[in-house]
């Protein structure tokens, strides 16, 4: 049994890990990099270790300074959180070797399913339905050659890939000869692997993804889907549950396929099965699978009342799920809003320094996941979000009020933040119809 907990992260998501370690009774362990040393996630553990210099190279991403960690404190369990190592299947294996439960799926299922390649295979074969693409190309006159019979456009993904790198949408054979080393590089770069792949490429797609929930006993359930379109450079900055844009049957289908896929992998913890639906509403399509806990988690517990981080160390603990599909009740509606350290008026460009005020918004059906406070410098060295604010409603009205009244409230100074983005998005006529796609902010005034 799991007795103490090393949390492989940082920022609001090691806060997360430690507050539902404590309502299980389990004991935690944190780490942090010297950037990291007035940071809350160390406070609030009951031990902490400092794993190296600012660079992520240097600490969150040294694998071999973590297990130190773990060994040193006699932690029998590691959450990696989300980013970082969290989909490593390197990482997994390592733990296994030191004796050390991971909490997150083996080795071979981050393999599998981390692999966008290979996992576009493994849906296949369950019967979900995926873009027309390729596996892993082994150059570009073989992108070339697919491209030509699924027609341009295109897009290029990093198989190990995400957060946008190694992707680049493709017009013509021209595109993909000047993009393919670029991407590949890029990839290779960011995630130490250049394999690429590509798809067709679907305009003002519909990003849905489904929160699903496994044990090792086999048994799979979901959470719910969310609508992740408002994104900026393939990075989500809203995400809300239900989806306000995709029908009852689609819906039924999509949540269905996701636990399908899931079964087919093996899968057990917390993961997401990202689709993207075509602008008609007709039809969708699996891109990848996220082996780990997500950013947007919080909307699923929201209408779920779920604790998806307790679920995951129980299911990595070996116990199987507390209750089956048929228990779940889905309640209201949920958004969550992404405050980033970033000016939304200069292309979002990150914004890091010392917060000279911070107050959070309250109330009914608010919840704010932060690890900031007053005269909390915002390091420059890793991702530029801050907090993230998630207002439950009755119904999808009352959850757009709420967030407009929070984000009155929420006062951050010292830096720009995306507040004043968010509360124009909150009065944008396509926002408040649910029509939102992916291709939202090319049209976006700000």
């Amino acid at each position: 049994m799991i007795k103490k907990v090393l949390i492989a992260n940082r920022g609001e998501i090691a806060l997360r890990v430690i507050r539902a370690c404590k309502e299980l009774g389990l004991k935690t362990v944190s780490v942090h990099s010297t950037a990291d040393e007035k940071s809350l996630h160390r406070s609030f553990a009951d031990q902490d270790v400092c794993i190296g210099e600012p660079a992520s190279a240097d600490s969150y991403l040294n694998i071999t300074r973590i297990i130190a960690a773990a060994e040193i404190t006699g932690a029998d369990a590691i959450h990696p959180g989300y980013g970082f190592l969290s989909e490593r299947a390197r990482f997994s294996e390592a733990c296994a070797e030191a004796g050390i439960n991971f909490i997150g799926p083996t080795k071979q299922i981050i393999e599998m399913m981390g692999d966008k390649a290979t996992a576009r295979e493994t849906m296949k074969k369950a019967g979900v339905p995926i873009i027309p693409g390729t596996g892993i190309l082994t150059d570009v006159s073989e992108a070339i050659a697919v491209a030509k019979k699924v027609k341009y456009p295109v897009i290029l993904k990093a198989t190990a890939g995400g957060g946008g790198r190694g992707m680049r949408i493709c017009e013509n054979d021209d595109d993909l000869r000047k993009f393919f080393e670029i991407a590949s590089n890029e990839a290779l770069n960011a995630f130490g692997n250049a394999g690429m792949y590509m798809e067709k490429y679907i305009r003002n797609p519909h990003h849905i993804e489904v929160q699903i929930l496994g044990d090792k006993q086999g048994n799979v359930i979901h959470l719910g889907e969310r609508d992740c379109s408002i994104q900026r450079k393939h990075q989500k900055l809203i995400e809300e549950s239900p989806s306000p844009f995709i029908s009852e049957k689609i819906r039924k289908k999509i949540r269905e396929a996701a636990v399908r896929g899931a079964k087919e992998s093996g899968y057990f913890g917390a993961g997401t099965m990202e689709f993207l639906v075509d602008d008609n509403g007709d039809d969708f399509f699996f891109i990848e699978m996220n082996t780990r806990i997500q950013v947007e988690h919080t909307v699923s517990e929201m209408i779920t009342g779920v604790d998806l981080v307790k679920a995951q160390i129980q299911a990595a603990d070996g116990l199987p799920l507390p209750f089956a599909q048929k228990d779940l009740d889905f309640r209201g509606h949920c958004i969550e809003l992404r405050i980033n350290a970033e000016d939304p008026s200069r292309d979002f460009m990150p914004n890091p320094g010392r917060l000279t005020g911070f107050h959070m918004p309250q109330g009914l059906g608010v919840r704010v996941d932060t690890h900031c406070y007053v005269d909390y410098t915002i390091p420059q060295n890793y991702d530029s979000m801050i907090a993230k604010l998630i207002c439950w409603g009755r119904d999808r009205s009352e959850a757009i009020a709420r967030c407009k009244r929070c984000l009155d409230e929420f006062v951050i100074d010292g830096i720009k933040t995306t507040i004043p983005f968010h509360k124009r998005v909150m009065d944008d006529k396509t926002f408040i119809e649910g029509k939102a796609s992916t291709g939202f902010l090319a049209t976006f005034k700000f």
